[in-house]
């Protein structure tokens, strides 16, 4: 089965950083590099035209930074994926990034291969955490879920119990051992939730639970 050819704009204000990626992406026949830019603000005037899938952006740049950057894209072109990368681990830095609408956030220090998955995963709509970042990101809540239940949208208890889980990376069958319920049960909450916020998508689920304050 071929892969989807996946088109990506790179973006960084370092140069010997956007030339190695550039070398090494272009070894993968999936990957089209669509171009390169310096700064947020040039990013968006390259993607009005070239028209990538996935922007794999910095985050601290000069002009129009990574969060800002993210928040003029998810306003203006909200079919193109952004990608985040940076040496930075902080959770609050990286909720405010996922809040902007970035779609994942990878840390420098990941593999090739890594970094592939994650352009992978987000290219097909889905959100893409490094393993340092989830582990500063999703953490167990402070409040637990019967305490919760006056947040949103008038969700039952079990319900959060699987929202949680799921937007914390758990499979269904991880939730559902969890959680002590059948697979089933974990699907049939799962649909529920996405009818009930209207929200058809874990990436969409997870930026809810994120603004919640929920993970």
């Amino acid at each position: 089965m071929s892969r989807p050819n996946i088109k990506v704009l790179l973006v960084d204000d370092h140069v010997l950083v956007l030339d190695g990626l550039v070398a090494r992406l272009e070894l993968e026949s999936h990957i089209q590099i669509m171009g390169t830019a310096r700064n947020g603000e040039e990013a968006l005037q390259q993607a009005q035209q070239l028209k990538p899938d996935v922007v794999l952006m910095d985050v601290s740049m000069p002009v129009l930074g990574g969060i800002d950057a993210a928040k003029r894209f998810r306003e203006e072109l909200p079919d193109i994926k952004v990608l985040m990368l940076s040496m930075h681990h902080d959770r609050e830095y990286i909720l405010s990034l996922v809040q902007s609408g970035a779609s994942g956030y990878v840390l420098k220090d990941v593999s090739i291969n890594e970094l592939i998955m994650a352009i992978e995963t987000v290219y097909q709509g889905g959100t893409y955490f490094s393993a340092g970042a989830s582990q500063s990101l999703f953490t167990v809540p402070d409040k637990k879920p019967d305490e919760l239940l006056g947040t949103g949208d008038c969700l039952t208890r079990r319900e959060l119990d699987v929202l949680i889980a799921l937007t914390s990376g758990r499979t269904n069958k991880e939730a559902a051992s969890l959680l002590n319920i059948s697979v089933r049960t974990v699907e049939t909450h799962r649909q529920n939730l996405k009818n009930k916020l209207d929200i058809h998508t874990l990436a969409g689920l997870t930026k809810y639970a994120i603004e919640q304050g929920l993970i």
